[in-house]
C-alpha cells in the first residue's frame, strides 16, 4: 500500500516540489502555401485530430503522445509532458516532442487527403522550460526577474551557435513562476534541440544557485561578457531579450569564427562568438554534464570549438524550417534505453489512456490536466474532483488499473 495522498494539502501547494524539464515547439501553419492562423481553419486541434481528446483549458489538447497541443497567437504549439530531471532527460523531452510532431504531422496528411488542400508546418521557436527549486525562488517575482537578467547575459552566445541560423533575431528568458522558459528559435535538427536544452538546464540550474543574481558577478567569476550589449524587456510576457539590435553588431548575421568582440573588463582584446560561447561552456561544463547525455555532450563541444558546423556556419537558413515533419524529423541518434518513457510521462500516460488509479481501497478517474505539473482525478467512491501533483503520484506508479 502506498503513502495515503491527502487531497486538501495537495491543493495548497504550489509549484513543482521535483526538478524536471519541457520542451515546447511553435509552428505557422501555411495551407495551400499560405500562411494562416490555425484557429481561423481549424478552431481547435479537435478539427484534424482523430479520435478523442483530453481536454486541458482553453484549445489545449493532450495528445496519444502524453503532449499538448494547442493554438496561441497564431501559431500550432506543442508541449512536452513533464520530464523529471536526471541525466539524458533532455533528449526524453525531445525524443517526446519530435513524436507528437510527427503525430501532429500525420493528422495533417489525413486532412489533407480529405480536403485536397495541402498544409505545411514551418519552424518558428523552441521554448526550453527548466524548473527552479523553490529555495531559489524565495524573494518572489522580483528575485526571479534577477536571475532571467543575469542569464540573458550568459546563455545568448552559446545558444545562438546550437540553436539559431542567420536570419533568427534573438534569443530571450522568461521568468515563469516555478521555471525559467528560455525562448529561441526552432531548430529543424533534434540533435541541436536536444544539445541546446542539455546546455541550457545545466547552465540555469546552476545560476540558480548563486547567492546574488547581480550581473556583476559575472565579471568577479572571469566570464565573457560583450561589452555593449544592453538587453531589453522580453516582447512577450515578462523576461529579457537579447536581440540582434541589442549588440553592437547583429552577432547571428556575422561571422561566429571572427574575432569582432570586445568584453567587458579585458582591455582591448577581442574574441570571435565561437570563442566566447566555448569559454562560457567551459566554465559551466560539470553542471551541463551532470544532465546531458554523453551524445549531446559531445556534441555541444564539437559545435562550440568549431568541429562541427553550427547553422550560422551556413549562408542560408536550411530548408528543414518550411515543412517540419516531412523535410526534418527526429533523429536516431541516441540508445533506445536513453529514450525511453520518464516517469511523469508514463503516469501522463496512464492518465490518457483512462486508467483507474488505485490508492488505499479507493478509485479515482482521470479527467484532464491542470498546467504542466497536475492530473484532475474524480474520486468514485463520492464523485468528487481531486487534482493530484505528477510528484505525489510518483510512489502509486504500479498502482493504476487498466
Amino acid at each position: 500500500m502506498g503513502r495515503q495522498i491527502n487531497s486538501k494539502r495537495i491543493r495548497r501547494q504550489a509549484g513543482l516540489r521535483l526538478a524536471a524539464v519541457g520542451l515546447e515547439a511553435e509552428f505557422s501553419l501555411f495551407v495551400n502555401d499560405v500562411a494562416v492562423k490555425p484557429e481561423a481553419i481549424f478552431g481547435d486541434p479537435r478539427a484534424f485530430v482523430r479520435g478523442a481528446l483530453l481536454h486541458r483549458v482553453g484549445t489545449s489538447y493532450q495528445l496519444p503522445t502524453g503532449a499538448a497541443v494547442y493554438f496561441d497567437t497564431g501559431v500550432i504549439e506543442v508541449a512536452t509532458p513533464l520530464i523529471e530531471l536526471e541525466r539524458g532527460c533532455v533528449a526524453r523531452a525531445g525524443r517526446s516532442l519530435w513524436e507528437s510532431i510527427g503525430f501532429i504531422r500525420g493528422e495533417l496528411d489525413d486532412w489533407e487527403r480529405r480536403t485536397g488542400q495541402t498544409a505545411r508546418l514551418v519552424g518558428f521557436s523552441t521554448h526550453y522550460n527548466v524548473s527552479i527549486d523553490a529555495r531559489s525562488r524565495n524573494g518572489g517575482a522580483q528575485r526571479l526577474d534577477a536571475l532571467a537578467r543575469l542569464l540573458v547575459h550568459v546563455l545568448p552566445p552559446p545558444v545562438m551557435l546550437l540553436a539559431t541560423n542567420r536570419q533568427s533575431t534573438g534569443v530571450g528568458v522568461r521568468p515563469r513562476g516555478d521555471r525559467i522558459e528560455v525562448t529561441a528559435d526552432f531548430t529543424p535538427s533534434s540533435r541541436l534541440m536536444v544539445a541546446t536544452g542539455s546546455l541550457v538546464t545545466g547552465i540555469v540550474r546552476k545560476l540558480a544557485t548563486w547567492p546574488s543574481f547581480d550581473v556583476r558577478t559575472l565579471g568577479r567569476k572571469g566570464l565573457p561578457r560583450i561589452r555593449g550589449f544592453r538587453p531589453i524587456p522580453h516582447t512577450s510576457r515578462k523576461g529579457w531579450l537579447a536581440r540582434f539590435d541589442c549588440y553592437p553588431a547583429n552577432p547571428m548575421a556575422t561571422d561566429v569564427n571572427a574575432p569582432m568582440w570586445q568584453l567587458s573588463g579585458r582591455g582591448t582584446s577581442r574574441a570571435s562568438l565561437r570563442e566566447i560561447a566555448a569559454e562560457i561552456f567551459g566554465f559551466f561544463r560539470w553542471p551541463i554534464a551532470r544532465v546531458a547525455d554523453p551524445f549531446s555532450l559531445r556534441l555541444i563541444r564539437s559545435v562550440l570549438t568549431g568541429r562541427s558546423r553550427s547553422l550560422l556556419d551556413l549562408q542560408e537558413r536550411p530548408g528543414g524550417y518550411e515543412d517540419v515533419g516531412r523535410l526534418c524529423t527526429w533523429q536516431r541518434f541516441y540508445p533506445d534505453t536513453l529514450v525511453e518513457r520518464s516517469r511523469f510521462e508514463r503516469i501522463v500516460m496512464h492518465a490518457l489512456s483512462g486508467d483507474r488509479l488505485h490508492i488505499d481501497g479507493l478509485d479515482y478517474t482521470p479527467t484532464g490536466m491542470q498546467g504542466w505539473s497536475r492530473i484532475v482525478f474524480r474520486r468514485e467512491a463520492d464523485g468528487k474532483r481531486v487534482i493530484f501533483p505528477l510528484d505525489d503520484l510518483l510512489p502509486h506508479l504500479q498502482s493504476w488499473k487498466h
